[in-house]
């Protein structure tokens, strides 16, 4: 560094001027490296502080997210149950009513059924194997179900297409068989007809044998019925008794009564 000086010399006012280089001494060796380690070395604390701060932020935005994601799906599956409901009101399926005999002589309709979830099939008691194969599918159903205190008693339902051999006495012998709270019902072929017209069922007798015994060949499904009487959804052959267990249990917890807001 230099340095500059002057003084006023002699009489006749000359000025003198000197310099010289100033002299500093700088930290060398072991003594430099440390000087420099502890001047560029933050605080341990401050940088904890900072950690921790950063991963503070993380965590809110992630859970941020994380809700606002929640939030729009269940919107979604909200959005979805509305329209699904808005479409069933506006189809006639199962809208209907019906008026028939149960498997003890006692006149039913519909309304009798309003207030409890139906499990309903459609099929005839002298059905070789698919008919039983899906009453006892209808009875796992129920009996799953039976077992969660916290949902309704789903209530199974079995609907003869074939009027003139199923009678009251036949269907009496039949219901045993499977869950003791099905009800079977009949009626004139008219009122058979009609039942099933409701629900668009396919019901179609084949050729009588020698015997006078005969096939009819009709519509697989179990249909599911709200408290509202209203068609809620159906479950085809390759539906498994859990699986229908399943979408049952979706459809009550989920359940938008009829005439509620949409």
């Amino acid at each position: 560094m230099l340095r500059v000086g002057c003084i006023l010399r002699g009489g006749g006012g000359v000025l003198l001027c000197l310099h010289r280089t100033a002299q500093y001494r700088y930290p060398s060796g072991p003594e430099r490296v440390l000087t420099r380690s502890l001047s560029r070395t933050p605080d341990s604390s401050r940088v904890a502080l900072k950690l921790r701060t950063r991963l503070g932020v993380t965590l809110l935005v992630g859970v941020a997210l994380l809700g606002a994601w929640w939030w729009v799906e269940q919107e979604r599956q909200q959005r979805r149950r509305r329209q699904r409901v808005e479409q069933l009101r506006t189809v006639a399926l199962g809208q209907g009513t019906f008026s028939l005999l149960d498997h003890t002589g006692r006149r039913r309709t519909k309304q009798d059924f309003l207030g409890r979830w139906v499990l309903l099939y459609f099929g005839f008691t002298h059905c070789p194997d698919i008919c039983p194969d899906e009453l006892d599918k209808l009875s796992a159903v129920v009996s799953a179900l039976d077992r969660d205190p916290a949902l309704p008693r789903l209530q199974p339902l079995f609907i003869t297409v074939d009027p003139e051999r199923d009678d009251v006495a036949a269907l009496a012998r039949y219901v045993r068989d499977f869950h003791p709270r099905l009800v079977g019902l009949t009626g004139t072929p008219e009122e058979v007809r009609h039942a099933g017209r409701d629900f668009r069922v396919y019901a179609s007798a084949g050729p009588k044998d020698e015997d006078g015994d005969y096939i009819v060949d009709h519509s697989v499904l179990l249909y599911l019925v709200s408290p509202d009487g209203l068609f809620l959804d159906y479950y085809n052959r390759t539906k498994s008794p859990e699986q229908i267990a399943d979408s049952i249990r979706n459809h009550i917890r989920n359940h938008v009564p009829f005439g509620a807001p949409v």
